[in-house]
């Protein structure tokens, strides 16, 4: 029979003391550069550590409202836009000498200038609990010290502007659901029956976040084509909550692929839009454009249905993602 695994999550001890920041309370703040190279940015005893009374942008995403004028006064809302944000970072930088101190400034200006090159970075916020969350980050503008007398001989601080594309904030866990084909079975012995095999069944998701997330899966073969539906709750404009169906199938005999075999895998990135196998092949053209939605998990409980088709033992559907939220 088909299965769901759970993801096994082990809160971890934050590696830097935690330091209360206006709005959100005791947190432990790292960043990590593009290289994968961790900063801690609450340790008070290191030779850099972050200046909290002045950080700001860590509430909720900032947003554009449009509104179309309403014939009995007033306006009527038509659209939210969730826009990017910018976060506010002042550090402290020192050393034991002008020279220990110099390196220090280039080294934490260089961590976060690089994101410009290299992609963004990630300011993780880590709870006294275990729990956390992050953001992607790039630098804009503020490596500068303050011009200051006695400033930039073994100590100074920069106020530094973090640009973040996407506005949310992101779990520091990713929430998974496994799926797997049980064994298969002769439909005449020994009596007619049909397998479980090719609807991998159909199960919650629990988005626990804000906002929607979008879903990145994984496949394993054997199959010929996948089909992914969700139903979801939506108010029209009349005020009314329907329910509305989402579906969107990969037929893999339509792709320079084929049919994917026993431990072969395809995996399908929601956003962007993006169908890739294990060996790097552009599968797009397998799915069933123009009906095909790649949709969103909104926050909440969402039925899902997994449906294979030439399923075998062994085939198997995993979804992740991370959950979403306004602040950190």
């Amino acid at each position: 029979m088909p299965i769901i695994t759970a993801p096994v999550i082990t809160p971890e001890i934050p590696e830097t003391p935690p330091v209360e920041f206006p709005g959100i309370g005791y947190a432990s703040i790292t960043y990590v550069d593009p290289t994968g190279r961790r900063w801690p940015m609450t340790d008070l005893g290191a030779d850099w550590y972050t200046l909290a009374e002045r950080v700001s942008g860590l509430g909720a995403a900032p947003y554009t409202l449009t509104a179309d004028p309403h014939p009995r006064g007033g306006s009527r809302l038509r659209h939210v836009q969730p826009q990017s944000r910018n976060i506010v970072w002042p550090l402290l930088v020192k050393g034991i000498d002008h020279m220990a101190f110099t390196k220090n400034w280039r080294d934490v200006g260089r961590a976060f200038t690089r994101t410009l090159r290299e992609g963004p970075g990630w300011l993780e916020v880590a709870r006294p609990d275990g729990s956390g969350r992050r953001i992607a980050v790039y630098y804009s503008e503020g490596w500068d010290g303050r011009g200051q007398t006695a400033t930039g001989i073994t100590w100074d601080s920069a106020i530094v502007t973090l640009w973040c594309e996407d506005p949310y904030w992101q779990d520091l866990q990713p929430q998974s659901v496994h799926r797997e084909s049980g064994s298969q079975v002769d439909y005449l012995a020994p009596y007619p029956s049909v397998s479980s095999g090719q609807v991998l069944g159909a199960t919650t998701v629990d988005n626990g976040g804000d906002v929607d997330v979008w879903p990145t899966w994984t496949v394993t073969g054997p199959a010929t084509s996948i089909t992914f539906t969700a139903t979801k709750q939506r108010r029209g404009d009349d005020g009314v909550v329907r329910s509305v169906t989402e579906s969107f199938t990969l037929d893999m005999t339509e792709t320079v692929h084929g049919a994917l075999g026993s431990g072969e895998t395809v995996t399908i990135s929601t956003d962007p839009p993006r169908v890739r196998s294990g060996t790097e092949e552009n599968l797009g053209n397998g799915l069933n454009w123009p009906d095909a939605v790649l949709w969103s998990i909104p926050p909440g409980r969402t039925p899902v249905t997994f449906l294979l088709a030439g399923a075998e033992a062994g085939s198997a559907v995993d979804l992740t993602f991370y959950p979403r939220y306004e602040t950190a």
